[in-house]
């Protein structure tokens, strides 16, 4: 009886001790949760970012690099180790910039083009294009939209020519300020400002002075306990479209606070958050793209450097420092349809208040312009998280958007609810759907 009464003992004291580690350790998850996500440290880290002393961080810009700088010193802070190959969290890689010469000679049906009213995005010295070349060609009409269109050359895999109206003057120049470069060894997209953009006929003969840029995405990576060959990536980018001109108030810096510090500073959060945490099973990796404004070089350079298969989410965070249509506590995934990872995130929110919708902007192809377009394409559950109102959002690419037209508070409960809703993948338990590639297109 007495050595019953032991074993009964010990039972109820080792289920007391089993009971009291899982509480704790809840607590703990639960308190590591709260605690690394502070208000007041997404505020300083996004006002880091879009400060003036940024200069807008544009693409190639004088400054581009001080905010790499900073989101490296940032992942280096929560001992993040370099992707494998790499000694450091600078991704840097090679693009080649074009300057068509004067010696150009264009023709666009009877309207002679000069030199500085081309942007070459090639690898190539010499060029000579007609109807007969084999260019796809798009036609910016008058009245188009040229964002649009600009952003639908993404991912092509042929040579591109761009016939765009002179009335697009303006959006031409910032991307020839922003664009004229091209990745090594891809094919080659031509854009000409010509009041002809409906020409059928053309004979474009360029000569190319060809020089070499660096660039660099910022990335980091905790490797997984029992699963670390299998990826899950959060991303946003950290580049922006730099300084234009003076508005009425004199300000002619574009801070992109939204666009995209309000990502990059999640990045920075959701990093240090599962650094403290500990324990996940897959391997997460965290980076900021570069060159996500003039064509998301930085996130193809990225995406090559994988195996797809290998890679079982992407969480792309993309603007969300504003309030959702749904106002606060929510947020869209563009491409939901696509696969059940949004099945996955709202199962795991069971009980809070926060909702993950649907894209409701789908004539505006989100999941097709932002940093998860390439892996998405190749089958990968890539998703871009957003609040952003893509129908009335008033300072979207415009000076104004900076930190103080931002909810800071509902931004670092959008980073919660991110970390919450996807722990089951980083831990191993759930493994989204991939993305059917004979359906990307409808």
């Amino acid at each position: 009886m007495k050595h019953l009464f032991t074993a009964i003992n010990r039972k109820k004291v080792l289920s007391i001790i089993l009971l009291t580690v899982l509480i704790n350790t809840q607590v703990s998850a639960q308190s590591a949760t709260t605690e690394t996500f502070s208000e007041k440290e997404v505020a300083k880290t996004l006002e880091i970012l879009s400060a003036d002393e940024m200069a807008g961080r544009q693409t190639f810009g004088p400054t581009i690099q001080l905010a790499a700088a900073f989101i490296a010193d940032e992942f280096l802070k929560y001992r993040l180790q370099p992707l494998p190959g790499l000694t450091s969290h600078m991704q840097t890689f090679v693009m080649l910039n074009s300057k068509p010469l004067e010696s150009s000679k264009v023709t666009i049906g009877t309207d002679a083009v000069s030199a500085q009213h081309i942007i070459c995005q090639t690898g190539e010295k010499k060029l000579h294009i007609t109807p007969a070349s084999g260019y796809e060609v798009i036609r910016l009409n008058e009245g188009d939209n040229a964002m649009a269109t600009f952003r639908s050359i993404r991912g092509k895999k042929g040579n591109v020519l761009v016939l765009m109206h002179s009335s697009h003057e303006p959006f031409f120049t910032r991307v020839k300020q922003n664009a004229a470069a091209r990745m090594k060894s891809e094919t080659s997209i031509v854009y000409v400002l010509t009041a002809q953009s409906t020409a059928e006929t053309f004979d474009i003969k360029l000569d190319n002075e060809i020089t070499e840029l660096k660039l660099s995405n910022v990335a980091g990576m905790i490797p997984g306990k029992s699963k670390p060959d299998e990826y899950v990536i959060f991303s946003g980018h950290y580049d922006h479209i730099g300084i234009g001109k003076p508005n009425e108030k004199g300000d002619s810096i574009y801070n992109g606070a939204n666009d995209d510090a309000s990502g990059t500073t999640a990045v920075i959060m959701l990093a240090k958050h599962f650094a403290s945490v500990g324990g996940n099973e897959r391997t997460i990796i965290f980076t900021a793209f570069t060159a996500e404004e003039v064509g998301g070089f930085g996130s193809q350079y990225f995406s090559k450097q994988f195996d797809p298969a290998k890679v079982v989410a992407m969480f792309n965070i993309e603007m969300i420092g504003t309030d959702s249509k749904w106002g606060t506590n929510s947020a869209y995934i563009t491409g939901y349809e696509k696969t059940n990872m949004g099945e996955i995130l709202q199962k795991n929110l069971a009980g809070s208040q926060f909702q993950f919708h649907p894209d409701p902007y789908p004539e505006q192809q989100l999941f097709y312009r932002s940093d998860n377009a390439t892996l998405a394409r190749l089958g990968v559950p890539a998703h871009t998280i957003s609040t952003s109102k893509m129908d009335i959002e008033p300072h979207y690419h415009k000076v104004s958007d900076e930190i103080g037209t931002l909810d800071t508070k509902n931004m670092t409960e959008i980073i919660r609810a991110i970390a919450i809703s996807s722990k089951s993948i980083v831990n191993g338990k759930d493994t989204p759907t991939r993305v059917d590639t004979n359906q990307l297109n409808r």
